[in-house]
């Protein structure tokens, strides 16, 4: 059964139709055409041809102009509309009139650098031109690297490798930076948070250089459609760009379909569980020889989809291969081979984390199904984008979870498939950020006195302090590296801590192995002894941790359940930095630490997903410094209730909080955490807390700050929308921890927090 027939099929049936809320049918759009532009080298034309390109799409012919006329440019169109060429032209007609003339390309993962640039030696190859086109990462040969400094014409790279390989080196670069004419970063979207801080940080340093050498790069950068393009890219470049937001691309024909498993309990509002409503879904069309994506939210659903896929797939011989994971986590080499799977067509399905979200060439896919909501339209559009990429008619079926976020998304389709709202967030000048970038950008080239790293940054006093530190000696009005160690070693560009554990297979002691690796802040919750730790499939159980070498060591084990624990965490104000009345009470924002403690874990089984037991865990207390803003509420909002119901009112505006604000913050729900306190220790009132879920904050709670109590008007449309009569995973919470109450108190709340 082909892919058309299986809709028609979904569509004639009821048990299916019954839980679809939504079903978007995008009709196939033509092509709007523009002529090649004249400036375009009239080698480029007759390889084009080749490819069956005989125009430009508009957009892509706008681009060129853009550049040509020396302007920077961000490009914002759909996934598979041709981005590419977009940079790839104008940067080689620029080469080819100045052969002195250099090009940076920056992609977010190593995958898409590779991919890229196979598609650009491809080009280059057939004009029979002599461009250099290299990539330079981690993976380039030693012997290989001189080549590169020396004569590559285009390098390709990634920001981690820009930061760390690059810059600190830019002596054995000169050639590159005395001539760099064109800065490519692609995927910007992928650049928020903590990533694209650090990245605006990376940029500034790059141009620091790139000043020293007499240089003056245009860039273009491309992003997928988010409601701040121009003002991401302007944050991330530090200049104003020239938008080009309206796509000329053909598609094909897609059916986006909203699907909500059906309520069990209508009572306590119990769906049927994600994961088996996504299993269903998926082996549908894994049995039809469909060629599909799976989308998960965390490596844990990954890891339980593909082991039962895989089961399901297995011949005689317990070949499953048609079936693979794919997460970050995996080993280079492990991602690799499956990537090259999906091309050649012998992988027919895939389940995947965000990590193939990006536009990595994996070949033709015709299905997309993705396990909960992934967080942002922006994400969703994205990874519905992975099928159907060659104009032919795909499926992308969204698989709505209990969670508020899903459920919101899920009834309310008109929201998603209006303009989306969403907002790429960064904070470049977060000072735990900011000052390893001053560290590495004094190692790279002296500071002289007076001069700025960047504007509105007081770089004077990051200097002064790193001298107190004895990093950095001011010396005839220069600021000179002192210390030993390499600066940009020490700085991940992911996160605002460096403190990856290697993940250590032990099954045979003769042949220990490393297959995988993870964060300093995620391994308490998914690395402490006696967990399962799942990777493609195969069950691990962690035998040691050793916080000390950054080490967990893991062996082989096959039973039925997995493992997921319990975090607690406090919240103390250290520093109010804003502060506006709210009634009575105040909306405030500012410093605070944040401590959390992982204490107990517990056993589910793998099919039903039911308890079975717990176990304790013995770790050390983490502390982060971040920022946070609260709404301390007093008596015009909170009189009337008792101490229970103003508990599971506050509790269930907390947890509709906790999966609202992803949705105008443009971030996953792990990168903000919501608190509440009956009695708050700083205010004295009762006080609901918004964090950022990383060291000294990334601007996430400063927005929600700017938002006022004009957000609780989604958060009482949410609660006061679902079915459920008293409280349930989907809005509020289940009974058993809001109370009986909870929903009706809850919704008391927000309704009095609007109309202030």
């Amino acid at each position: 059964m082909n892919l058309e027939q299986l809709i028609g099929r979904l569509k004639d049936t009821p048990s299916f139709m019954e839980n679809v809320t939504h079903w978007e049918t995008i009709p196939a759009r033509e092509a709007r055409y523009a002529p090649f532009p004249e400036g375009l080298d009239p080698r480029v034309v007759p390889v084009l041809a080749a490819h069956g390109i005989y125009h430009l799409y508009s957009h892509q012919r706008e681009a060129f102009d853009c550049v040509q006329r020396g302007e920077d440019v961000c490009v914002v169109t759909p996934t598979a509309s041709g981005k590419t060429l977009c940079y790839n032209l104008p940067v080689l007609t620029g080469i080819l009139k100045n052969p002195d003339a250099r090009a940076l390309y920056l992609f977010p993962t190593k995958a898409l650098s590779a991919d890229q640039v196979s598609e650009l030696y491809e080009l280059i190859e057939a004009m029979g031109v002599d461009v250099k086109t290299y990539t330079y990462d981690g993976d380039t040969p030693a012997a290989a690297r001189r080549q590169v400094r020396q004569a590559g014409h285009i390098v390709v790279t990634n920001p981690d490798m820009l930061h760390s390989g690059v810059l600190p080196h830019h002596t054995k670069w000169v050639k590159l930076f005395e001539n760099l004419r064109y800065v490519v970063i692609d995927e910007i979207h992928a650049y928020r948070g903590v990533f694209g801080s650090n990245l605006a940080n990376v940029l500034r340093r790059l141009m620091r250089l790139c000043r020293f050498y007499g240089s003056h790069p245009q860039f273009i950068v491309c992003s997928a459609t988010i409601a701040n393009p121009g003002e991401l890219a302007q944050m991330l470049i530090g200049r104003p760009v020239t938008l080009i937001d309206q796509s000329g691309a053909a598609s094909g024909e897609k059916h986006i379909v909203f699907y909500n498993p059906p309520v069990v309990n209508r009572q306590l509002g119990v769906r049927k569980s994600v994961l088996q409503e996504t299993l269903r879904i998926a082996s549908m069309l894994v049995d039809n020889d469909i060629s599909t994506i799976v989308f998960g939210k965390s490596r844990l659903t990954v890891e339980v989809l593909t082991r039962h896929l895989k089961e399901r797939v297995r011949d005689p011989l317990g070949n499953a291969g048609r079936v693979r994971g794919y997460r970050g986590g995996y080993l280079p080499t492990l991602r690799r081979e499956i990537e090259r799977g999906l091309r050649k067509g012998e992988i027919r399905a895939v389940i995947s984390t965000n990590a193939l979200e990006l536009g990595i060439d994996i070949g033709q896919l015709d299905a997309c199904v993705m396990c909960g909501y992934p967080g942002s339209i922006a994400s969703t559009w994205q990874e519905a984008g992975r099928a159907g990429r060659r104009k032919n008619t795909s499926l992308t079926v969204v698989v709505a979870s209990s969670s508020a976020l899903d459920q919101y998304i899920i009834n309310h389709p008109g929201y998603f498939f209006g303009r989306s709202p969403e907002n790429a967030l960064i904070h470049p000048d977060n000072l735990y950020v900011l000052l390893g970038h001053v560290k590495c950008a004094a190692y790279e080239l002296p500071f002289e006195e007076g001069e700025s790293f960047a504007p509105g940054v007081s770089t004077q006093e990051l200097l002064t302090y790193l001298c107190e530190e004895h990093i950095l000696n001011l010396t005839a009005g220069r600021y000179y590296w002192m210390a030993e160690e390499f600066p940009a070693a020490d700085l991940s560009l992911r996160s605002v801590t460096s403190e990856n554990f290697v993940i250590i297979d032990i099954t045979h002691p003769e042949h220990r192995v490393a297959i995988g690796e993870m964060d300093r802040y995620t391994v308490p919750m998914l690395l402490h002894e006696h967990a399962i730790y799942m990777h493609e499939g195969q069950q691990y159980q962690v035998e040691k941790l050793d916080f000390t070498e950054k080490k967990a060591y893991v062996r082989s084990v096959d039973v039925d359940y997995y493992t997921d624990a319990d975090l607690n965490t406090s919240v103390r104000v250290l520093d109010v930095l804003k502060e506006q009345p709210l009634g009575g009470g105040t909306l405030g924002y500012g410093d605070v630490l944040v401590t959390w403690l992982v204490t107990m874990f517990k056993k589910f089984k793998l099919d039903t997903q039911e308890t079975l037991g717990f176990g304790p865990v013995d770790l050390p207390e983490l502390e982060m410094p971040t920022n946070a803003c609260w709404w301390a509420l007093d008596e015009s909002i909170t009189g009337g209730l008792s101490m229970d119901d103003l508990q599971g009112g506050m509790l269930g505006i907390s947890n509709a909080l906790g999966q609202i604000l992803p949705v105008y913050l443009m971030c996953s729900p792990r990168d903000i955490c919501v608190q509440y306190r009956v009695r708050d220790p700083f205010t004295k009132l009762p006080t609901i807390i918004v964090f950022d879920n990383y060291a000294g904050g990334i601007g996430l709670s400063e927005r929600v700050y700017g938002m006022r109590s004009l957000i609780f008007s989604d958060v009482h449309a949410l609660i006061a929308g679902c079915v459920c009569e008293a409280g349930c995973p989907s809005c509020v919470g289940p009974v058993g921890e809001v109370g009986e109450r909870g929903k009706q108190t809850a919704l008391l709340l927000t309704e009095r927090l609007m109309a202030l």
